[in-house]
């Protein structure tokens, strides 16, 4: 079988995409677009034919000004892709904001099977910043359009189970999905653990309650690393930092630390959902390095499986002293706590039976 995979505007090495073009490769063709902000030629490796298209876009546009640019240099080159590419099966992992439906429909008019991979609930994510009157259509219009989207998909997968349980509850009408997690790529055996709270990579969004915990955490003898870059956000704040790294690196620098913290600071009632049912690659990654993980109470897919497993502690980031004792008093338990990680952490690395099952439910 030929297998078109849309990227969109993830990158080559994207962990969650390259999953799909490499596992699906072992027993098809596969043409997987994605962006590069290099001058790069398309080629052929083993099973994989590598469709770069050069893409950079401006950091500073408004949102709006951002999908005017895609739909005139990238929605219009990926949708002549899915219209003249000769394929079997056409896999999303994005839509295309300027053409939202007709990739979809385009493929199963050609008989083409079809598969929607949601990494993000997209009635929210999609224009994320608007607010009142705006964000309440622009979340109705998108609604729609999952629908219509889902409608003409033969498959569906999701990356955490309460977001499919709410998808389908709103959708209502019945479709075929499977949850697929971030799951990590390799597990480790820490070496030594230093009293160290980590933060892994880049992150747009909002830390001001987190940067007070880890100023008490400081207060109190621990240390604070950031992996992966430096960020603005914590400069006065006494921290050492790394650059980029490569995936094992980044792992092994992982196990180092005694915690992981993955929580944005999230102000009013209102929690968008798509971070209560986020499931970022931090998340997996440092459980599989061996690191219990500090985590936002409010990300309910997080938390259930944090406390599910006493895999760490869940925190309240907006009460940064009560949420400091949590952490105090888990690293009071740390040996339990590593227990736990050391008997449940397959569950959240990718393995051949993961594989097998996600290459069933594709083409079953």
């Amino acid at each position: 079988m030929k297998i078109l995979i849309i990227g969109y505007m993830h990158t080559k090495n994207d962990k969650r995409v390259f999953r799909t073009v490499e596992t699906l490769s072992k027993t098809n063709e596969i043409i997987y677009q994605y962006i590069t902000e290099n001058e790069e030629n398309k080629y052929k490796e083993g099973n994989i034919n590598y469709l770069p298209i050069k893409y950079t876009e401006n950091k500073n546009l408004s949102s709006i000004e951002k999908l005017k640019m895609r739909y005139r240099n990238l929605d219009k080159v990926i949708f002549n892709i899915i219209k003249t590419e000769s394929y079997d099966m056409l896999y999303m992992h994005h839509f295309l904001p300027s053409k939202p439906i007709k990739p979809f429909v385009n493929a199963k008019k050609m008989n083409k099977k079809v598969v929607y991979d949601l990494h993000e609930l997209h009635p929210e994510n999609f224009l994320e910043n608007l607010t009142g009157f705006k964000k309440i259509i622009k979340e109705k219009i998108m609604w729609k359009i999952l629908k219509k989207q889902i409608k003409f998909s033969d498959k569906v997968i999701f990356v955490s189970e309460e977001m499919s349980e709410y998808v389908h509850t709103k959708i209502k009408n019945p479709f075929k999905s499977k949850v697929i997690t971030n799951y990590a790529s390799i597990a480790l055996e820490p070496e030594k653990k230093a009293k160290t709270i980590s933060i892994v990579g880049k992150t747009s969004r909002s830390l001001e309650s987190e940067i007070k915990i880890i100023k008490e955490s400081i207060k109190n003898g621990f240390e604070f690393k950031i992996i992966g870059m430096d960020l603005i956000d914590f400069s006065d704040v006494e921290h050492t930092y790394t650059s980029f790294l490569p995936y094992e690196k980044m792992m092994k620098e992982i196990s180092k630390s005694a915690f992981s913290i993955i929580s944005y600071t999230i102000k009013g009632k209102e929690i968008p959902l798509n971070f209560v049912f986020s499931m970022p690659n931090k998340f997996f990654d440092s459980i599989a390095s061996g690191t219990p993980v500090i985590v936002n109470e409010k990300f309910i897919s997080m938390s259930k499986i944090v406390n599910e497993y006493s895999l760490g502690v869940t925190i309240n980031p907006n009460n940064p002293e009560e949420a400091y004792k949590k952490i105090e008093n888990s690293y009071n338990n740390y040996n339990e706590i590593i227990k736990n990680i050391k008997k449940y952490k397959e569950k959240f690395i990718w393995t051949a039976k993961k594989e097998k099952e996600f290459i069933n439910f594709i083409f079953c």
